[in-house]
Formats: structure tokens, sequence, C-alpha cells
């Protein structure tokens, strides 16, 4: 099928292209509207139809004869155990858990908080909440116990299911002092918690408040829950990102137009089809692992793999290597810094001899920006396209990919080629007038956005229209600049605020800002984001103390990195403050983040005419290039 003629139709009648792949989804009541568009900028897809979207994801499969098929393989090196589940047993795990929630008190529209490690009770979480029309909130393991009460406060989540621990290659990471603190932080008071003990670091548990996953998931403990009738535009979920103002935004994504994406981008983008393998090496906690390791393939009928590990040190470079050997992945996704994590180590790919790795069509790689380096290493090594692809939390699913499912393309290193059919990508100028070819600017999406992307924030219209949609009227703003070449093909060039992008992460340098300013020594402080070949980028901080400090500097530098980690966690990998004299400011008092970020990254800084003293920029240059 052509990719131009599928883009063109959903482009010029998008009501008619998404009413026609409603299809791809079992509805209870099917749509009669496909598309509300009374309210603008408040658009909904489906506005009538009723579904569940854990039904789709497992029930029809077992229905249709894929019982026996795996749905789920948990491959964990971490803790030397493999687990397969198929259509019938994940579906008799996620009725039970359901029934557990039910009778802790959980109904539609309640939230539930996840809080796990990769394993596969976080998937059987996440699809309980489905079954029954709960909203689940996923918070990834790693994050610090201030930044998941922030969370429990905004979602007042009715339980909070999680892990005793999570387990890297190097040390066990417990879940539970860390929950335990952030409810004490917290206002909000959950009525329950669920932990799945793990044998490498079991947990406290609250007495009256506190439950053993494995006590209440045993036979007969409760009834299985039935599916619940939702509408198509009740909320599946809210995954949080970080804000600029220090308060998370909490990302909605709908049932109806979630499932028909998810049903549609599979087979459409990945070529991905029901009984192949797939596998999104990332994390629940993200926006990939939500709809690439659970969501999507399992709507599908694929079989998905869960992995709990590291792509070097899990025990080597060959690790990514193996998991497609033995489980016949046809299509893998992760991100760049994963492939150039495993270059740095086997340079040569010389552990790739000692695996069959001839199952897999295509590597996917998104999540930052992918470096032609990288893109050339994985191509020559793997022997198959290594295809980028673009796409944000908010959106769910890629604004702009290589479509293998239609018509593949040229691939251009440095491009993510094409935009995905539903999005009306369009570049602006300052003025909100569409950029000539190679021009660069503000990359935004012309609405209605399709399904699947961001209806709202959580019980905050208000941010959502000041953070997305009143920059350009008609229009969402991606935040990030670029440009679009004479052939169509996309171009991202970067952020265009003060969300930086860790090793596929994004963070707010605005909440470290703040965690620093609050240390008594300190007197200002700005934090940029500076290209690193590993993560893409990581945080640097500079701050200027207060007169009068004698604190030695690099006891307040170390001070600081310890702030950070203990208020957002080790995510942020931020480890390195420099104590400066002054930062450069305009003369309105703005400092010049993105001028110090391009001499940092070593680039020709354009200084701009609005500097109030160019003296302090030049006595900062030397610790801004490490001179």
């Amino acid at each position: 099928m052509s990719y131009r003629d599928v883009f063109e139709r959903s482009i010029i009648d998008p009501a008619r292209f998404w009413g026609e792949q409603a299809g791809l989804v079992d509805w209870i009541r099917k749509p009669s509207q496909v598309l509300d568009d009374r309210r603008p900028p408040f658009y909904r897809w489906y506005p009538d139809a009723t579904l569940n979207t854990c039904y789709n994801a497992l029930d029809r499969h077992v229905v249709a004869g894929r019982a026996d098929q795996p749905a789920l393989i948990h491959d964990s090196p971490v803790t030397g155990t493999k687990r397969t589940l198929t259509y019938a047993m994940l579906l008799e795990q996620v009725a039970a858990f359901g029934g557990v929630l039910r009778g802790l008190g959980v109904e539609k529209g309640d939230r539930v908080i996840i809080y796990m490690p990769m394993i596969p009770e976080a998937v059987i979480a996440m699809l309980a909440c489905a079954r029954i029309g709960a909203v689940h909130s996923v918070v990834f393991g790693g994050f610090a116990a201030n930044e998941l009460a922030v969370r429990i406060d905004d979602a007042r989540p009715k339980v909070v299911v999680a892990g005793s621990c999570g387990i890297e290659p190097t040390r066990v990471v417990e879940y539970k002092p860390l929950l335990d603190r952030a409810l004490d932080l917290a206002e909000h008071r959950p009525d329950a918690v669920v932990v799945k003990q793990r044998p490498q670091a079991e947990a406290t548990l609250v007495e009256g408040r506190d439950l053993d996953w494995d006590v209440v998931m045993r036979a007969g403990a409760t009834d299985p829950a039935h599916v619940v009738e939702v509408a198509a535009t009740d909320p599946l979920y809210v995954l949080y990102t970080s804000g600029t103002t220090g308060k998370p935004k909490g990302i909605v994504r709908d049932n109806g137009g979630h499932a028909v994406a998810m049903a549609w981008s599979l087979p459409n983008i990945y070529d991905v089809h029901p009984g192949q393998a797939w596998w999104a090496a990332s994390d629940v906690g993200w926006v990939v692992g939500h709809s690439y390791i659970v969501y999507s393939p399992l709507i599908n009928g694929a079989t998905t793999v869960l992995y709990e590990g590291k792509p070097v040190g899990t025990p080597d470079a060959g690790a990514f290597w193996r998991v497609v050997a033995e489980h016949g992945v046809q299509g893998l996704f992760t991100a760049p810094t994963a492939i150039r994590a495993v270059k740095k180590e086997d340079p040569e790919a010389t552990l790739l001899a000692d695996h069959d790795i001839g199952s897999l069509r295509t590597l996917f790689l998104a999540g930052e920006r992918l470096d032609p380096d990288t893109y050339s290493w994985a191509t020559e090594k793997l022997g198959v396209p290594v295809v980028d692809n673009w796409w944000q939390t908010e959106t769910g699913w890629p604004i702009a990919s290589n479509l293998r499912g239609l018509d593949p393309m040229p691939i251009k290193a440095g491009s993510p080629s094409v935009p995905v059919p539903g999005y009306d990508v369009q570049v602006l100028d300052a003025q909100g007038k569409r950029a000539a070819s190679d021009e660069e600017g503000a990359i935004c999406i012309r609405l209605p956005l399709p399904p699947g992307t961001l209806p709202t924030l959580w019980e905050d219209d208000e941010r959502y229209v000041s953070s997305y949609l009143s920059t350009f009227d008609g229009y969402y703003v991606s935040g990030d600049g670029g440009f679009v070449d004479q052939d169509g093909y996309l171009y991202v060039m970067g952020r265009t605020d003060d969300v930086i992008n860790v090793a596929g992460h994004r963070l707010s340098t605005g909440s470290m800002e703040a965690v620093i300013s609050a240390h008594p020594a300190v007197a200002e402080c700005a934090v940029i984001g500076v290209a690193d070949e590993m993560k893409g980028q990581v945080p640097r901080g500079f701050v200027v103390l207060k007169a009068g400090v004698t604190q030695d500097p690099d006891e307040v530098a170390t001070e600081l990195v310890a702030l950070v980690r203990d208020e957002i966690g080790p995510v942020a990998a931020f480890r390195e403050v420099s104590v400066v004299g002054a930062l450069p400011k305009t003369r309105s008092g703005k400092i010049l983040r993105k001028t110090m970020r391009e001499i940092a990254d070593g680039k020709d800084a354009a200084v701009p005419s609005t500097i109030e003293d160019v003296g302090v920029l030049d006595a900062l240059k030397p610790t801004l290039r490490r001179e």
C-alpha cells in the first residue's frame, strides 16, 4: 500500500480514515460518530462508543484461538530466570488481580499507582486496571521518594502496587523504603498497598495497609474480575512527564483512540503481526513501555518480550543479541543510548558471532536523536534496516517514521523520515508561517491530533492549552525544532525549551535548578543539557555562591549532586557542578542557557545583543569547555 495515498487520506478526511481503522478494535458499542470537533481545541475520538482495552489485549485472542500462544516472555538476566505466559495464562492472572483490586474497593475511574520493576506483575497490574475501568499511573522504579509523593498527591490513588525491589547489574534497589517515605511526604493516603515480594530484598509490610501480592493472589482468594464497559473517551492511564514548573504534567490517554492507534501502528509502522515476536527494550515506566511492551503488541496478538537487564553488563555487550536469538525476535525497538553502550564495549561486534539473529528484520530506535555514527555502525554490523522514529510521551505513538508495513522508503541518516499518517506535521517560523524547505523552525502538528494522543492533561485543561496549544492557533507545539527537506523528510534538531533528554528520559532542568537553589549557600544557578556520547545529553550545573559563604566550593558541589539525586533520582545522571563567579544574563535578567549550552557543546555560539556583560561569558568559557 502506498504511504502517500494512506497519508493523504488521513489528512484530507481524518474522520473517515479513522472511522475505517476503528474496525481493528472490538467495541461493545460501535462508534456512530468518529470525531467530536465541537469544542476546539478539545477534540475527542469515538465519543459515543464503548469498549474494554483489556478485552482487546487478551480475551479476544483467547476466543479467537490464540490461548496457547506466548503473549509475554519475561527474560531476566539479573535474576537468571525466564518465564513465558501464554494468552490464556496472562488472562487468568489479570482477571485474578482485577478481582483483588475490586476487593480493595477500586472502581471504574479510580486511580492505581504502579511502582514496579520489569516483572510480569507490572504488566498484570496495568491490564487488571484496564479490565475494571480503573486508571493506572505507572511511576518508573528509579524515581526518588519526593517525585513519587508528588505523583501520589496529583493522582490520588485508591491503591498503590509496588515491587519490593529492583535489580541493577551491581546492586539491589529497595523500592519499599522509597515508597514508605513518599507516603509519609504525600498528603493523600491510599487505602492499601500491594507488594510483590522479591527474594533479593523482601520488604517490611505495614500492618493494616500493606498486602503481600502472593497472598492476595492465591487461588480462590477473590473472584476473577469481568471486563467493565468504559467510554472510548474515559481515561485508560495517566503518565507523568517532567514539567518546567516543578509540578509534573499528567498526560492522559483515553481508551478508544488509544486502542485504535495501538492496533494500527504495530503492523503499519513496525511491520509486526499476530504471532510474531516483538521486543521493545524499554521500561514500563516510560511511554514506550506502555505503548510497545504492553498495549500495542497484545492488542495485535503478537508475542512481547519483557526484559529485565541492560544492554551491557548483564552479562556482556552480547545480551541484546542473545535475547533476539533465543526468542526469535523480528523487530527490536530501543534507544540510541543502548546501541552506543554496546558499541563502546564491543566496537567490532565480535559477540554477535555467538548468536544467530537471523529472525531480526528491523532495528527501530527512538527516544533521542539518532547520531549518524551509531546509525552507520548498527546498519553495518546487523545487516538490517535501522529505522529512527520520533515521538513523545504526549503523542503515545510515532509522529515520524519510515513505515515498514506500508512501502518502506530510503533511509536518510539523521532523519526519522516522514510524518506518520494522522499527523499533519508543519515547521513554522516565529510568525506562525510555514517554513520553506530546509529552513529551521518549530515543529508543530495541525489540530486535530490523531487518535491515541493526549486529549488533555490530568485535571488541568488550562495547562494543556497553555503548554501545547497557545503559541500558534490551531497547532500543537512539540517543543522541538527542526526542518523538512525537499523530499519531505523531517529533521529534529533538539528541544526548544529546558527539558533535556538523558538516555531517552525527558527531564526538566528547571526542576533540577529548583533543588539546587534551595541550598543555603547558593545565590543563583543554571542547569544545562550538554551533549554526551553515551546518553545523548547529561545535565551540568553552574552555581554562584552567596556572598560571605566560607564553605569549600567542592564540598558545596558534592552536596548539590547528592541533593538532586535524592530529590529527582539517579535517573537524572546529575554528577557535575561548577562553582563560578557569575552567570551570563540578558539585560532583563534572563540567564543565557542556550548560549552556555552551545559553548559547552563546542559550537560557535552567537552572543545575543541583549547580553548585559559579555565579560561574564568570556570568563565562563574555559569552565564550559572544560579547558
